[in-house]
């Protein structure tokens, strides 16, 4: 085992969880997956081993020492923006918290160990000018973004002080079948159990939407090729797309002939409009494979079948 490359996936039975242990697994990576989730819940087919934790836990620390992982990707955390306006604390702790914990764990017992932290384009807020790129400054507007954008600077700091190799990933807006929230999910749930659609905004609101077979290839160069000295990068595809736009094109494929309504009132703490500048990603050797049109076709058939069976 010693000779085989290991990988600490944190929150694997998450949805991104789930992807990069995949992913790793079928390259021939020792995948040691941890979560609170009990074993029929976790994605054991795509695990050498599991262990049951809520973190942070004292626990931890002994397995890291058992099996001296060369990567850990933490992807453990809450992903709610409106969850974390109503409750800052637990965003915190399960967030910035959280990040603290393990790289101080992993400063103790694997000082080598490759720590990718998954961050998001939220510490961007409304960034001034599109695509957005890693040196514009960051402007949270949620606490989710404040606690993600403080989670990059523990990275850093354990970079800095204590040469713990460290990189952050800020990911736009991931998707991909087992994603049971946010707005792909909210479209096509409510084109197939409402026949009708209705959304929140005025539909010029705009994201930049990154599948999760893409996230999990991008992970791998990062984990294989980063300089890993607390740097970020973003994560999407550069593409620019209107909600209004995304809409149209899952109820095609959903076969509706309706138009999708808006509300005009845009949430809370809510981005307007994302596109990521990938350049420093492409420079790894990055290009995302999944384009959005194929993705959005296989997570619409997924949802029909997860909402009605067939």
């Amino acid at each position: 085992m010693a000779m085989t490359t290991s990988i600490l996936v944190t929150g694997v039975a998450g949805f991104l969880g789930r992807y990069i242990a995949r992913h790793f697994f079928a390259q021939g990576w020792y995948v040691i997956g941890v979560d609170n989730s009990p074993p029929e819940n976790a994605p054991l087919g795509n695990l050498s081993v599991y262990y049951r934790l809520r973190l942070p836990d004292p626990n931890l620390r002994q397995y890291l020492q058992q099996h001296s992982p060369q990567i850990c990707i933490h992807c453990a955390g809450r992903a709610s923006v409106g969850l974390s306006v109503t409750d800052p604390a637990a965003d915190y702790y399960a967030n910035t918290a959280l990040t603290l914990e393990i790289l101080n764990a992993l400063r103790q017992d694997v000082p080598n160990c490759r720590f990718i932290y998954l961050s998001s384009a939220a510490v961007y807020g409304n960034p001034k000018s599109l695509p957005v790129s890693e040196d514009q400054p960051p402007s949270p507007v949620s606490p989710y973004g404040f606690h993600k954008w403080q989670g990059e600077q523990l990275c850093l700091e354990f970079s800095k002080v204590y040469s713990l190799p460290t990189a952050s990933v800020r990911i736009f807006s991931a998707y991909g079948p087992g994603l049971r929230r946010q707005v792909v999910w909210d479209i096509c749930q409510k084109a197939i159990a409402q026949n009708a659609l209705t959304l929140q905004g005025t539909g010029k609101e705009s994201r930049d939407f990154i599948h999760a077979l893409d996230i999990a290839k991008a992970l791998d160069l990062i984990a294989t090729r980063a300089p890993m000295q607390g740097e970020v990068y973003n994560l999407g595809t550069g593409r620019e797309v209107a909600i209004s736009n995304l809409a149209a094109m899952v109820l095609e494929v959903l076969g509706c002939d309706y138009t999708p309504a808006f509300d005009g009132i845009v949430p809370v703490a809510t981005p307007l409009n994302w596109q990521a500048d990938v350049s420093k990603l492409n420079f790894l050797g990055f290009n995302a494979s999944v384009p959005l049109e194929q993705g959005i076709k296989t997570f619409a058939n997924w949802c029909r079948a997860e909402l009605v069976g067939v």
